[in-house]
C-alpha cells in the first residue's frame, strides 16, 4: 500500500470584504421581539424556535449582543407591567390565584425565551458581566410584581391573614399557599425578608396573647397539652407550605412565648403544678412537661430543682415523723415505696434522664442520713424479710427485695453502723434457726461484699463457717458420749468464734442441775479435741424445749428461751415464788428477768404462770404461781420473749460507743497510709484525704481526725513541723 500524500490546511480570511446590511440588526430584533410578544400571549405554537435561535445567535455573533440583551429587558418589563395590573385588579381570594397563575405562565415563557437566547447566555452574558436570562426573568418579576407598591403589602397581609385563620381552625387552600411561598423562595432572599421576618413577629404576638389567655383559664396539664398541640401544628404547617428552614425559627417563637415566658407559673401552679403531678403520678403530664421544657433554656433545670426541693421536704417529714419511726420495717418500706415511685416517674416521664436520677439519689442520701437510726432500721427491715417476710417468695423476687435494700444501703453515710446492727441481727437469725433460706442470707452477704469489699463481710462469712463447724462438732460429741447420756436432756451447741460474732455481755445465770451436767460433758469433750480454746456459755442467747404437765394431765411441749427454762424449772418443786426469790435463784439480770416473766405470765394463750396482782407490768413485790388451768389447742406451744424490736436508749448509746471505738483505728490507719506516701502534709489536706478514703464506710468527724493525729504524734508516728505548726511530718 503506497503512502498517502500529506496535506496541510490553512484557514484564511475572506478575500473580499463581508458587507452586513445596516438594517440587519434592527430587522432581526423585530423578529425576536415579535416572538417574545407571541410567547407571552400564548401563541408560541406557530413559532420556529430553530430559526429564532439562529437569529439570536447571529446577532451576538455580529456584535449586537448589547442590543439583544437590552431589548429583551425592555420587552419583558413591558409585559410584566401589564401582568402586574391584571394581578392588582383581582379581588378577594382571586388575588393569590391570579398571582399563582401568572407566575406559572411567566416561568413557561421564561423557559422558552432562555432556549432562544441560549447562545447569548453562554457567550455575551458572562463576558459582559450581565445577569443570565433565567435569573433576569426572576429579578424582573420580583421588581415589577412582588415589589410593586400595590401588590407587596397586599400579598403579605393576605398570607398572614390566611395563616391566622388556619390557626383559628379554618381550612385554607394549602396547595395555593405552597405555590406562593415556593415562588418567594425561588426569588432569593425575598422569602426571608418580605415574608418570614413579619410572619415570625406576628406569630410571636399571636402566641403571646393566646398564652396569656390560656394560663388564666387552664390548669397546668391542660395548658401543656395546648402548647404541645400548637407546636405540632406549626411543624405541620412548615412541612406543608413553608420553607424547612422556618421550622426552627417558628418553633422557637412558640417555645419562647408559650413555655419560657411562663415556666415559673406553670411549675408552681396551684393544685396542678409540678408537685401535684409528682404526688398524683401524672405520668403523661410529667412526660409532656419534660419534653416541652427541655426545648427551652434552663427548663429541665427548673423541673429538676423543684422536684429535688419537694423530694427533700417530703423525705425530711418522713424521717422526722414520730409515728413513722415507731415501726422500723414500715419506715423502710415507706422509703422503698417512695424510691419506686420516683424511679417509675423518671423511667416513664423523664426519659431515664441521668441528671434526674442523680438528683433523686442525692435527695435520698440527704434525708436518709438526717435520721441517725436509718442504718439500724434498714438492718431491721432486712432482718424482718429474712426471718419471715420472704417465705414462699421466688428466688427472683428475693433478689429484687435485696437489691432494693442495697440501694438504700448505698445512700448511708454510716455504713459501719449498719454493719454493726446487721451482724447482731444475723447472729440472732442464725442462732435461733429463723432464717428463711441460707441462699438468701449468702446472696445478701455477696451484695455487701461487692459493694464494700472483703473486709466488710469477712466476719459475717465467719459466722456461717461457725454454724457449719458446730454441726460437725455436735455429731462428734454425741458419737463419743452415746452410752453415757442415756435419757437425760439433749444438748445442741453452737460454738462461736469470739472475733466473728457480735460481742455479748456474758450475763451470769444459774442453770438447772440436769443441764449443768451435760454442759460440763460437752466442755470436757470440746477442750479435749481443741487445744488453746476457752468456752464461755452465752445463756442469754439459747432456747430450750421442755415438757410440761398441767391440770387434768394435759401435756404440752413448751419452746422457751434458756432464761425462761431456768424460771419454769423452779416450779417443779414449788407452786409459788416471789419475784425476789426467782431473781435470787436464777441470777438473771433484772431487765431480762422482767421480760421473761412478762411473756410467761401476762401474754394471753401463753400464760403458763399466774401473777398476783394481775397487771401488764412486772413489779418487784409480785408473786408467781404455776398455772394449773393453762390450756392450748396446740401440743407445741412457743413462748416468745417480750422484747422491744428497736434498741433501748442505753443499748443505742452502747452500740454508738462501740462504733466510735471501732472507727479510731481505721482513721489512724488511713492517716498513716496517707502520710507514709506523702511524707509532709498540712492539716486540712490530711482531713480531706482521710474523709475521701473512709467515706465508703462512714464520714469521719474532722474533730475526731484531729484527736487521732494528736494520738499518733504522742506515739511518734508523726511530728509537727518546727517552722510551720500546721504541717505534719511522717516519722519512719
Amino acid at each position: 500500500m503506497s503512502a498517502q500524500k500529506r496535506r496541510t490546511f490553512k484557514i484564511e480570511a475572506f478575500k473580499h470584504r463581508v458587507e452586513i446590511d445596516p438594517k440587519y440588526a434592527e430587522r432581526t430584533w423585530k423578529v425576536l421581539e415579535h416572538a417574545i410578544h407571541e410567547i407571552y400571549n400564548h401563541n408560541a405554537s406557530g413559532l420556529s424556535f430553530e430559526e429564532l435561535y439562529r437569529n439570536a445567535y447571529n446577532m451576538v455573533l455580529h456584535k449586537y449582543g448589547e442590543k439583544l440583551y437590552s431589548g429583551l429587558v425592555t420587552t419583558m418589563t413591558g409585559h410584566l407591567k401589564e401582568i402586574a395590573k391584571s394581578i392588582e385588579d383581582a379581588q378577594g381570594s382571586l388575588f393569590l390565584e391570579e398571582l399563582d397563575r401568572k407566575w406559572g405562565e411567566h416561568n413557561k415563557a421564561l423557559q422558552m425565551i432562555r432556549d432562544i437566547m441560549m447562545y447569548m447566555d453562554r457567550t455575551f452574558v458572562p463576558s459582559s458581566g450581565r445577569t443570565p436570562v433565567h435569573d433576569l426573568g426572576l429579578n424582573l418579576w420580583r421588581d415589577n410584581i412582588i415589589h410593586s407598591s400595590k401588590i407587596q403589602s397586599r400579598l403579605l397581609d393576605t398570607l398572614l391573614d390566611l395563616i391566622h385563620r388556619e390557626r383559628k381552625g379554618e381550612v385554607i387552600n394549602r396547595g395555593l399557599m405552597r405555590n406562593i411561598t415556593k415562588m418567594l423562595m425561588d426569588l432569593g432572599p425575598v422569602y426571608q425578608e418580605d415574608f418570614e421576618k413579619p410572619f415570625l413577629e406576628v406569630s410571636a404576638s399571636f402566641y403571646s396573647g393566646e398564652s396569656q389567655q390560656l394560663i388564666e383559664c387552664c390548669d397546668c396539664g391542660e395548658y401543656l397539652r395546648k402548647a404541645e398541640k400548637r407546636l405540632s401544628e406549626e411543624t405541620e404547617r412548615v412541612s406543608h407550605y413553608l420553607d424547612s428552614g422556618s421550622e426552627v425559627k417558628i418553633t422557637s417563637v412558640v417555645e419562647g412565648e408559650m413555655i419560657a415566658n411562663h415556666m415559673q407559673r406553670l411549675v408552681h401552679m396551684e393544685n396542678s403544678g409540678l408537685v401535684n403531678m409528682l404526688v398524683d403520678d401524672k405520668y403523661e403530664d410529667l412526660a409532656r412537661m419534660y419534653s416541652l421544657f427541655r426545648r427551652v433554656t434552663d427548663g429541665l433545670l427548673m423541673i429538676r430543682d423543684v422536684m429535688t426541693l419537694h423530694l427533700r421536704e417530703t423525705g425530711r417529714q418522713l424521717v422526722s415523723d414520730p409515728e413513722k419511726l415507731k415501726d422500723p420495717v414500715d419506715f423502710v418500706q415507706h422509703l422503698l415505696d417512695e424510691k419506686d415511685k420516683y424511679d417509675l416517674i423518671i423511667s416513664k416521664s423523664f426519659n431515664n434522664d441521668k441528671t434526674f436520677q442523680n438528683a433523686l439519689n442525692s435527695s435520698f442520701e440527704y434525708f436518709i442520713n438526717l435520721n441517725n437510726r436509718s442504718p439500724e432500721f434498714i438492718s431491721l427491715y432486712v432482718d424482718d424479710k429474712l426471718r419471715k417476710g420472704l417465705k414462699g417468695v421466688s428466688e427472683e423476687d428475693v433478689e429484687v427485695v435485696l437489691d432494693k435494700v442495697m440501694m438504700l444501703f448505698r445512700y448511708l453515710q454510716e455504713k459501719d453502723v449498719f454493719e454493726k446492727y446487721y451482724k447482731q441481727h444475723l447472729a440472732k437469725r442464725l442462732l435461733s434457726g429463723k432464717t428463711v433460706s441460707d441462699d438468701a442470707e449468702r446472696s445478701m452477704i455477696v451484695k455487701l461484699k461487692t459493694e464494700c469489699g472483703y473486709q466488710f463481710t469477712s466476719k459475717l462469712e465467719g459466722m456461717f463457717t461457725d454454724m457449719k463447724t458446730s454441726v460437725d462438732t455436735l455429731q462428734g460429741f454425741y458419737a463419743s458420749q452415746h452410752a453415757e447420756i442415756g435419757d437425760g436432756p439433749t444438748l445442741a451447741v453452737q460454738v462461736l468464734t469470739t472475733g466473728s460474732w457480735p460481742t455479748q455481755p456474758s450475763a451470769p445465770c444459774n442453770l438447772p442441775t440436769e443441764i449443768i451436767g451435760i454442759c460440763e460433758k460437752f466442755r470436757t469433750y470440746y477442750l479435749g479435741t481443741h487445744t488453746g480454746r476457752r468456752l464461755t456459755w452465752q445463756t442469754n442467747m439459747g432456747t430450750a424445749d421442755i415438757k410440761a404437765t398441767f391440770g387434768k394431765a394435759q401435756k404440752h411441749e413448751l419452746n422457751v428461751s434458756t432464761y425462761q427454762m431456768c424460771i419454769l424449772m423452779l416450779f417443779n418443786s414449788v407452786d409459788r415464788l416471789s419475784y425476789k426469790e426467782i431473781e435470787q435463784a436464777t441470777e438473771i439480770p433484772a431487765s431480762d428477768l422482767k421480760r421473761c416473766l412478762q411473756s410467761l405470765a401476762c401474754v394471753k394463750g401463753k400464760n403458763v404462770l399466774r401473777k398476783e396482782p394481775m397487771s401488764k407490768d412486772i413489779a418487784e413485790d409480785d408473786a408467781f404461781y404455776f398455772n394449773d388451768k393453762f390450756t392450748s389447742k396446740f401440743i407445741k406451744v412457743k413462748i416468745g420473749t417480750v422484747a422491744a424490736q428497736k434498741e433501748s436508749e442505753p443499748e443505742k448509746q452502747e452500740t454508738r460507743q462501740r462504733v466510735e471505738e471501732d472507727r479510731k483505728p481505721q482513721i489512724e490507719a488511713a492517716i498513716v497510709r496517707i502520710m507514709k506516701s506523702r511524707r509532709v502534709l498540712d492539716h486540712n489536706t490530711i482531713v480531706t484525704e482521710v474523709t475521701s478514703q473512709l467515706q465508703s464506710r462512714f464520714l469521719p468527724n474532722p474533730v475526731v481526725i484531729k484527736k487521732r493525729i494528736e494520738s499518733l504524734i504522742e506515739r511518734e508516728f508523726l511530728e509537727r513541723d518546727k517552722a510551720d505548726r500546721k504541717l505534719y511530718r511522717y516519722l519512719a
